[in-house]
């Protein structure tokens, strides 16, 4: 099966790339914008999303104006049954989106593969009242075929100002054998890490072309590189405090 698994990651890495290129595209630029007004670009999601939130955070590589929204209760290591019911809850953002500091014109990016659960909703929604523009990484396929469970009736596609695609399918799993009855093995992580990180080198071209200085790390475990990070972490470390 390792086979069949990186031939159909391959062509879904082909799919985004062809498919998706406006969209992601599109969001660089606003990334980029934003960047350059001095700005931060906020990540969400639950359960698993939430890897991708840390995987673009103090990155080796990446940029640093990135602020993760990290609610632990949403994640997995307090219960990861319980994770699941509380994204389920309507209204349950409220209580820790009124606290994060977006700004206008800041991009909120948020991430739910089954698009169907209310917290991602709402975050999207209330990201929006602040004045961000936000980004939805969700699978329409896998939304579409599932009822929401917002109060609304809305998906995140429906919510947010920009919509990339990541082409899941309906339950996230690709594989499938005889001897076994449910499928298997997700895609929807590492096509996500694909579709932010290529995302984010297109909108450091942006600005290094546009004559902006991208603030951008170093690894940690590179010679001269603690001055440089350092440097950069003192102008946004009153930001973001998962900087400290």
């Amino acid at each position: 099966m390792m086979n069949t698994y990186f031939d159909i990651i391959g062509k879904l890495f082909d799919k985004v790339r062809t498919e998706q290129a406006k969209p992601i595209r599109e969001a660089a630029e606003k990334v980029a914008y934003c960047i350059q007004q001095g700005g931060i670009i906020h990540l969400f999601g639950c359960g698993h999303s939430h890897i991708l939130t840390e995987e673009v955070f103090y990155r080796a590589g990446g940029l640093v104006p990135i602020s993760p929204i990290l609610i632990e209760k949403l994640m997995l290591h307090e219960g990861a049954v319980r994770s699941s019911e509380l994204e389920r809850q309507n209204d349950l953002a409220a209580e820790f989106m009124r606290k994060q500091d977006i700004r206008k014109d800041e991009v909120v990016f948020v991430l739910s593969t089954s698009g169907r659960n209310p917290v991602p909703v709402d975050v999207a929604l209330m990201a929006k009242e602040k004045g961000a523009f936000t980004v939805g990484m969700t699978s329409l396929e896998y939304s579409m075929s599932q009822p929401s469970r917002h109060r609304s009736g809305k998906h995140l596609a429906d919510a947010v100002d920009l919509v990339i695609d990541n082409f899941s399918v309906k339950g996230d799993a690709v594989l499938s054998h005889p001897g076994l009855q449910v499928p298997f093995t997700p895609s929807s992580t590492v096509v996500g890490a694909l579709i932010l990180n290529a995302l984010f080198a297109e909108s450091i071209e942006i600005m290094i072309e546009a004559g902006f200085k991208p603030p951008v790390f170093l690894s940690g475990n590179v010679d001269g590189s603690d001055e440089h990070n350092q440097a950069l972490i003192e102008v946004y470390r009153e930001r973001i405090a998962l900087l400290a």
